[in-house]
C-alpha cells in the first residue's frame, strides 16, 4: 500500500527478494494540469508494468474494496507512504500490516518526519519499520537503521537516500516475520519526543528575525518541496538556499520598501538582515517564474 516514488523504491525491492506481491492498493487516478488529464500515482504505473492487480479504493472501509482485499489472502500487508487505515483493513492479515516510517521512531511521530527533523539541525535520522495499531505511528517497532543528515543536505536529498535505505529494511523486515525471527518492541512514550506534524503554507514562511543557522536549517528542511518562502514586494519567493553573507567582505547596498531589510550587490548577492548577520539566498523561484540560482535573478530583476 502506498502512492508516491518513495514507496515505489520497497515494491521494487520486494519483488526483486521474491515476494509474491498479490496486489497494490494506492490512490485514485487524480486529474492534473491545465487540461485535468487523470495521472496514475507511481506505484500504479510500476505495479501495472510488473503485472500485480491495483485497487484504487476512494473510502478505505467500502465494502467491496475491503471483500477484494480480503479475497487476495495477504498474509502480510506492507505500507509506505500512504493513508490512515482503518481497523477492517490494518487487522486483515494474520501476520499484520507493517508500516515503514521516515524516523528512529518515537522520535517525530507524524506526516513530516524529515522535513522537520532537518529544521530542527539534526544530524543524523533514520527508519523504522513498525506494526500498525490503532494510534497512528504507536505500534510497536521491529527494525531500525539510523541515517547521516549532512550540515548542507536538503528535506530532499535525505528524502532520497532514505527511500532505498528504507526498502532494504522493509525487505529485511518481512523476511524476518516470514521465518518469525523478529521482536516486537513497543515504544517508548516517556522521553523527550520532537513531533513531525503536517506542514502547511503559513508553515513554511520564514521569520527573519531568527538566528542565520537557524533559517538556515530551516530552509533546507523545506527544500525542495513544500519551499520555504517569504514575501518580494506583492510577490511570494520562494527559497531553497541560503548562507551567511559577511557584510564586510561585501559591496552591499540597501534597498528600501521591503518589510525586512534587504541588501543586495546587484551582482551575486540578495541578503536579509536576520538576528546575528546577513542571511545569503543562493537559489530562488519568483512567483510565476522557474527557479534559478541569486545570479540569475539579479541579472533579470529590478527593484
Amino acid at each position: 500500500m502506498g502512492t508516491p516514488d518513495f514507496a515505489v523504491a520497497t515494491l521494487e525491492r520486494l519483488l526483486e527478494a521474491g515476494f509474491e506481491v498479490v496486489a497494490v492498493v494506492t490512490a485514485p487516478d487524480k486529474p492534473v494540469g491545465r487540461g485535468q488529464k487523470l495521472s496514475e500515482s507511481p506505484v500504479k504505473k510500476f505495479a501495472l508494468e510488473k503485472g500485480i492487480d491495483v485497487l484504487q479504493p476512494e473510502k478505505l472501509k467500502n465494502k467491496e474494496f475491503v471483500e477484494k482485499l480480503a479475497s487476495y489472502n495477504a498474509d502480510l500487508q506492507v505500507v509506505v507512504a500512504f493513508r490512515m487505515l482503518p481497523e477492517i483493513v490494518w487487522a486483515m492479515p494474520p501476520k499484520g500490516t507493517i508500516n515503514l516510517h521516515g524516523s528512529l521512531l518515537p522520535q517525530y511521530r507524524g506526516a513530516a518526519p524529515i522535513n522537520w527533523a532537518v529544521i530542527n539541525g539534526e544530524t543524523e535520522t533514520g527508519v523504522t519499520t513498525f506494526f500498525i495499531e490503532k494510534e497512528i505511528d504507536t505500534g510497536h517497532t521491529i527494525l531500525s537503521e539510523k541515517i547521516l543528515i549532512g550540515p548542507d543536505e536538503t528535506a530532499g536529498d535525505v528524502h532520497d537516500k532514505m527511500m532505498w535505505i528504507g526498502a532494504d529494511l522493509m525487505v529485511k523486515t518481512c523476511k524476518a516475520i516470514e521465518v518469525g525471527n523478529y521482536s516486537s518492541t513497543p515504544q517508548d512514550f516517556s522521553a523527550n519526543l520532537k513531533p513531525a506534524p503536517k506542514i502547511f503554507k503559513e508553515t513554511c514562511k520564514i521569520d527573519w528575525n531568527q538566528p542565520v543557522a537557524t533559517i538556515h536549517n530551516f530552509v533546507r528542511g523545506m527544500s525542495p518541496f513544500p519551499a520555504a518562502w517569504t514575501m518580494l514586494g506583492d510577490k511570494q519567493l520562494k527559497v531553497f538556499e541560503v548562507e551567511k553573507v559577511d557584510p564586510f567582505r561585501a559591496e552591499l547596498s540597501k534597498i528600501e520598501g521591503f518589510d525586512f531589510e534587504l541588501f543586495t550587490d546587484h551582482k551575486k548577492i540578495l541578503g536579509i538582515k536576520c538576528a546575528d548577520s546577513i542571511a545569503g539566498i543562493k537559489s530562488l523561484q519568483l512567483e510565476g517564474k522557474k527557479r534559478m540560482s541569486t545570479e540569475e535573478f539579479l541579472r533579470g530583476y529590478r527593484f
